[in-house]
């Protein structure tokens, strides 16, 4: 009896949280009743759920996890205060007269609201509402479009300072720095990946991915050179600052977060959009997003330490790393679970369900703990994108004009499920894309 207690836990954890039911409250509540079957089972008394105060108080005093709400609040404060939409309107300008233009000005703006966000809501929305209705307009498929949309908005999840990243460094014990410098460049080469896709599609299908017609061109190249400079180069400049200091060691992530988040208000203000509205949208966006992720946290706190009690780590050690292959094994085992977990809940749920669980066993078999957590990261990325419950395609279907079926938004979606894929074959063969600043 003893020996199934912890499996038994795992598998009704997992049935309460596919029934629908909200993921921090399974947790907790899974916890709670498997206390009581370890408390009469004799496994451990009562004493040890004494522990929970101090590991609540240690969630809530987590100067990494006070990184979050920073990078939340700087990245909702650029869409709010439509910043987001400026640079937005300014890179399709510049892209626009090219074949494929307008989806490789998404990837690109894609990659520059990752830098400034992390947070993969924001960028598809704004990117859902801007350019979607204006790459219709001038003929691109709807395929194409919505893809590439979805897609762009999903690398706020691997490219720093990415929230994933943050939540990930945390659940793995390591550097939020380090795993940032090791996400650049499999980010990079993502973005890369995507805008290469759209061109290729252009070059061999024009008819979905024309160029913008002259008369759609708005600004001469004097008015054109002065956006780019005044539009783009702020944000720029801020996410420079933001990275820099992190990865020159001048900053630890919370601070250089407190300053992007100083920062986006800065911008806000010079371009007179800092208004109350904008503040308080932005306030409770961030406030709801943190919540969810500290109640989250509390929740697996109490799993782990009652999954703890009942010697249910054990038992996933032994499981994963008795696996055939060693770390082979281990590491298809992993990417297919949270790959499939993906489908179905958010990521936040399957890093603080899973992690936990895996990392024990990685450092065990010898995995660098900071190319794993990229190479988590990458594969979390698809979980936005697969049907039917990615996130980013609901994002996207929220915002999508009414001709714009489910269908054709899920069916956009899958060759950049293939690239994602392929970017995530390419860490696990070449982890110096990781390690390359070791």
């Amino acid at each position: 009896m003893e020996d199934i207690l912890g499996p038994l836990m795992f598998v009704g954890a997992l049935l309460l949280i596919f029934s629908g039911f909200p993921v921090a409250f399974a947790l907790g509540g899974t916890a709670i009743v498997f206390a009581f079957v370890g408390v009469e089972a004799g496994l451990f008394d009562w004493n040890l759920l004494l522990a929970m105060p101090d590991r609540t108080f240690g969630v809530m005093s987590n100067y990494v996890l006070l990184a979050v709400p920073f990078f939340i609040f700087m990245g909702t404060m650029l869409e709010k205060s439509r910043l987001a939409e400026d640079l937005l309107t300014t890179i399709g300008q510049l892209f626009g007269p090219l074949r494929g233009g307008l989806a490789m000005a998404v990837v690109f703006v894609g990659a520059l609201l990752a830098a400034a966000t992390g947070v993969v809501g924001a960028s598809v929305v704004a990117m859902g509402m801007i350019s979607l209705p204006v790459m219709l307009q001038y003929g691109y498929g709807k395929e194409l479009a919505t893809g590439v949309i979805t897609a762009s908005g999903t690398l706020g999840q691997i490219i720093p300072p990415s929230v994933v990243l943050v939540v990930l460094a945390d659940q793995l014990g390591v550097s939020v720095g380090d795993l940032f410098l090791g996400a650049l460049v499999p980010g990079i080469l993502l973005a890369l990946m995507y805008g290469i896709y759209a061109a290729g599609v252009a070059y061999l299908r024009p008819e979905v991915a024309p160029a913008l017609p002259p008369e759609a061109r708005n600004y001469d190249r004097k008015g054109l050179a002065r956006r780019v400079m005044f539009v783009m180069m702020p944000p720029l400049v801020l996410i420079l600052l933001v990275l820099g200091s992190i990865f020159a060691g001048v900053a630890t992530p919370t601070e250089a977060g407190a300053l992007g988040a100083l920062g986006a208000m800065g911008l806000a203000a010079a371009n007179k959009r800092l208004s109350m509205s904008a503040l308080r949208e932005t306030m409770d966006e961030t406030t709801r997003l943190t919540v969810m992720v500290m109640f989250l946290l509390i929740g697996s706190t109490a799993f782990a330490l009652v999954f703890r009690g009942l010697n249910g780590d054990l038992w996933i050690h032994d499981l994963l790393t008795g696996l055939p292959g060693g770390v082979i094994g281990l590491l298809i085992a992993a990417n297919l679970a949270i790959f499939i977990l993906g489908f179905f809940i958010d990521f936040f749920e399957i890093a603080f369900i899973v992690i936990p669980l895996l990392a024990p066993a990685a450092l065990s078999l010898g995995i660098d703990l900071v190319w794993f957590g990229v190479m988590i990261g990458m594969n979390l990325q698809m979980s936005f994108l697969t049907p039917p419950f990615g996130f980013a395609l609901f994002y996207l279907r929220g915002v999508a004009p009414p001709e714009v079926t489910t269908a054709q938004i899920y069916r956009g979606a899958v060759p950049f499920i293939v690239i994602q894929a392929i970017g995530l074959l390419l860490i696990i063969l070449f982890p110096i894309l990781v390690n390359w600043a070791a």
